[in-house]
C-alpha cells in the first residue's frame, strides 16, 4: 500500500466509497471532492500495488503562518480493505502535515463510530463537544474531537 496525493483521477472512486461508505449521511459529489482540491486541500489517495484506491483521506488547513488550524474533512476505507492499518496510514500522513505547521486539529465522527472514535483517541485526540443531528439526512450525532497541536504520541491501545 502507497500513499500518495489525491488527484483528479481517483475522484470518480473516491464518489463510489462515499456511496458505499456513508451512504445515510450525504455522500460527497465528484464536485465536492474538485472543490476541495482546487481549494489547496491536503488529500491523500491509498493505492495497492495494482493502482486501485482503496481509501482516501482529507485535511483542511486555515489560517496564518503560525497560527495555522487543521481540520480532518473525510477518511474512508472500502470495506475490502478495512481492518488492514490503512485508515491509521492515512491519518498518520494527515497529523505530520499539520504537525508541520504546529496546527491543532479538529474533526466530527458519528458517536456510533467505535472503531474510528478509537483511532482518533490512540492519536491524541480528546472529545470536546456533541453535535446532534449533524449527519443528514440520517439525524446522527457527532462527537467534535481536538488534538492539540503536535500532539503525534500514539496511545497504546
Amino acid at each position: 500500500m502507497r500513499l500518495e496525493p489525491l488527484r483528479g483521477k481517483h475522484i470518480r472512486r473516491c464518489v463510489e466509497l462515499e456511496r458505499i461508505l456513508f451512504a445515510g449521511d450525504s455522500p460527497w459529489s465528484a464536485s465536492g471532492f474538485h472543490a476541495e482540491l482546487q481549494a489547496g486541500g491536503y488529500y491523500l489517495a491509498a493505492l495497492t500495488d495494482d493502482d486501485q484506491l482503496a481509501g482516501y483521506a482529507g485535511l483542511a488547513v486555515a489560517g496564518t503562518p503560525g497560527d495555522w488550524e487543521a481540520g480532518v474533512h473525510t477518511i474512508g476505507v472500502h470495506p475490502d480493505f478495512q481492518g488492514q492499518g490503512i485508515g491509521t496510514m492515512l491519518l498518520r500522513a494527515l497529523l505530520e502535515r499539520a504537525d508541520q505547521l504546529k496546527a491543532p486539529v479538529t474533526l466530527e465522527v458519528r458517536t456510533d463510530n467505535e472503531p474510528a472514535i478509537r483511532l482518533y483517541e490512540r492519536h491524541g485526540f480528546s472529545r470536546i463537544g456533541l453535535r446532534k443531528r449533524y449527519y443528514q439526512p440520517s439525524g446522527a450525532d457527532a462527537y467534535t474531537m481536538l488534538r492539540q497541536a503536535g500532539g503525534t504520541q500514539e496511545v497504546a491501545g
